[in-house]
Formats: C-alpha cells, structure tokens, sequence
C-alpha cells in the first residue's frame, strides 16, 4: 500500500475517533479543507511540516500516529 494511502487512512482514522469534520481538523491544523480531503485520499504527499500540524491537532505524537497497524512491516 502506498504510504500516502496509508498516512491518509491514518488521519481520518484519528479524525473520526475525535469526531471531527475535515473541515474542523483542517481548521485546528491551520490547512486548507480541500487539503485535508485531498490527503486522506492519497491523493497529495503532505510535508512533514503540515504532518506535524495534523498530528499535533488530532491530539496525539508522531510515535503514536506511527504505531498504528497501517504502518508495520508485514504490510
């Protein structure tokens, strides 16, 4: 699976355990809503910069956003 795919099911995972809209993470992380979308869907590489102001909106650490089973070696 491509790593766009997998940070952007990771995002809207986190996202929807907080109950928010794409629009209030994109609101919180101070990005675009239509940036937003764009890399849940894995459709735009996010920057590490924009990374770090997504993680820090959902509430959480980058060690914690990569733990998740999206990320480990066996997929």
């Amino acid at each position: 699976m491509d790593i766009r795919i997998k940070i952007g099911l990771r995002i809207k995972e986190l996202r929807k355990n907080l109950s928010l809209t794409q629009e209030a993470l994109a609101f919180k992380a101070d990005l675009d809503k239509t940036y937003v979308n764009e890399v849940e869907n894995g459709k735009r590489n996010i920057s590490v910069v924009n990374l770090e102001k997504v993680i820090l909106a959902l509430e959480t650490d980058i060690k914690d956003f990569f733990q998740a089973t999206q990320f480990s070696s066996t997929n």
